[in-house]
């Protein structure tokens, strides 16, 4: 997974002079998943049914990831009330990854759900190419955005919106 990151942050590197690469999806159905939380609870896309999920693939130790999470936590605060779900997929690995998450999570006040992610689950997203990697998915559970990279929060959350309240 080392060796993982280090390509991935490789290519935040590169990527972080260019910006986001946002695109608008075809509607697919995205994949199910089931996932434990940071204190071991299951956690499972139908939890979601009939919700806006931006699903966030990220890390702790990814610099941009950081920089968005404060955005997410006010679209979730603002739009919760409306359907949106925010949902962290944290690819923190090693022993003490889901400690690090919870001090993380902790420390920032974030107010949606994280899930420790997996390599299958990202697999099942069609692979991360880099982080943060961000998905957009509607009520009747069909990918209508993917964002690789990160982007203004301002810029983003009028992408949620046209999803959210079309």
């Amino acid at each position: 997974m080392k060796i993982i990151r280090s390509v991935l942050m490789l290519g935040w590197l590169i990527a972080a002079g260019v910006g986001a690469r946002a695109e608008p999806v075809a509607p697919t159905p995205a994949p199910a998943w089931k996932l434990k939380d940071v204190k071991g609870k299951t956690v499972s896309s139908e939890d979601f049914k009939g919700k806006v999920v931006v699903l966030d693939f990220w890390a702790t130790w990814c610099p941009p990831c950081r920089e968005e999470i404060p955005g997410y936590i006010a679209l979730q605060k603002k739009y919760g009330k409306d359907g949106l779900v925010i949902v962290g997929v944290s690819v923190d690995d090693g022993e003490r990854a889901s400690e690090m998450v919870q001090l993380f999570i902790k420390k920032v006040g974030v107010n949606y759900p994280i899930v420790m992610g997996d390599a299958d689950v990202a697999q099942s997203f069609g692979g991360i190419e880099m982080y943060p990697t961000t998905f957009i998915i509607d009520r009747e559970g069909k990918i209508r955005d993917r964002k690789v990279g990160p982007e203004a929060m301002d810029q983003y959350e009028k992408r949620v919106l046209a999803v959210l309240k079309p």
